[in-house]
């Protein structure tokens, strides 16, 4: 035990801080992107998000095409494939006055025969060059308070508390897959998930040497599931640290909140059917294992108390579990 605190007091002694500000976004998880930091875990790092059309904090577009540009990969050193990134969330903040999002619910989100009913084009180049499906957004970052500008409603009042999260977080996936930053999966990805914000920790499976790890799609606000197909698109300031847990193989994206242990079961094919069954799997291993319950009372555990997120209608599904229905976690490697 002695020796164990020595490591870990030396490692703290060491850890550094960099500031990183990205000249250059990707639109996939990529193995084949030049690394923007190496740094070691224990590492913080505090950076920049662009926003989904690739506006910076300033209003200048660093992007020459929409969809969720990313800044990364952030290489860790002595990640393996076969271990997983823990990405603590110190500060996930507002630093831009505007925002935007679609116009509209998805046809994904309500019935076929409401589809002919829904809202038209808005304004063409509002806010992009011809696009009319977007409207701009007021933020007051003293306040933390935002505001559609308009449209306006007159029964209405369209002003609510910020809450800023993270769309994406991911890494390279195996191989040389490539997604873009439009979907997820194993890797992470596109889940827009509200629970992805400051304070929170986000595990992801490592696929290769480093891990290689993005992030972006700044969200001021997002209602769960992105019935929009947006959350109030915006660029943030984030702060985050890397720790690693080696040999931990785990299977698809974990958060640990506060309160909460979260697995999410995320499918590129939309179906959140099979998200759920992933995530509900995933969180049952993942108390046995880590917390040494035996299988037939997480069965139970789990039908009294688990809860479950729609992360996003295209196929990202929470399943949640509070803490304080957990014995402490056994003793485990870092």
């Amino acid at each position: 035990m002695r020796l164990i605190l020595a490591l870990l007091a030396a490692s703290a002694a060491t850890a550094e801080t960099h500031t990183v500000i990205a000249d250059q976004y990707h639109h996939t998880f990529s193995r084949s992107h030049a690394v923007v930091k190496r740094i070691r875990p224990g590492d913080t790092v505090a950076t920049k998000t662009v926003d989904s059309a690739g506006f910076d904090f300033s209003g200048v577009r660093r992007t020459k095409t929409h969809g969720n540009p990313l800044t990364g990969p952030f290489f860790i050193e002595g990640a393996e494939p076969g271990d997983a990134l823990l990405v603590r969330l110190n500060r996930v903040r507002l630093n831009r006055r505007t925002g935007y999002t679609a116009h509209r619910m998805s046809a994904g989100a309500v019935t076929p025969d409401s589809v002919p009913q829904m809202p038209g084009p808005y304004t063409e180049g509002l806010i992009l060059p011809g696009r009319g499906d977007l409207l701009p957004w007021d933020i007051d970052i003293e306040r933390a308070v935002l505001r559609l500008r308009e449209p306006t409603d007159g029964r209405l009042k369209l002003e609510f508390p910020a809450a800023p999260m993270l769309g994406c977080i991911g890494v390279a996936p195996a191989g040389d897959f490539s997604p873009t930053s439009g979907p997820s999966s194993f890797y992470g990805g596109n889940m827009d998930y509200w629970e992805i914000r400051e304070g929170v920790e986000v595990w992801l499976p490592v696929y290769h040497e480093g891990g290689l790890l993005f992030m972006g799609d700044g969200h001021a606000l997002q209602g769960h599931g992105e019935v929009i197909g947006s959350g109030v698109e915006t660029s943030l300031d984030v702060e985050f640290t890397v720790s690693l847990r080696k040999g931990a193989r785990i299977g698809n994206p974990r958060v640990v909140t506060p309160d909460h242990i979260i697995s999410i079961g995320a499918v590129s094919d939309s179906s959140l059917n099979r998200g759920l069954q992933i995530a509900t799997t995933d969180l049952a291993r993942w108390i046995e294992s880590d917390y040494g319950v035996g299988r037939r009372a997480v069965h139970q555990l789990l039908g009294m108390q688990i809860r479950y997120d729609v992360a996003t209608l295209a196929g990202a599904v929470a399943a949640k579990v509070e803490k304080k229905w957990l014995p402490a976690p056994i003793s485990r490697r870092p």
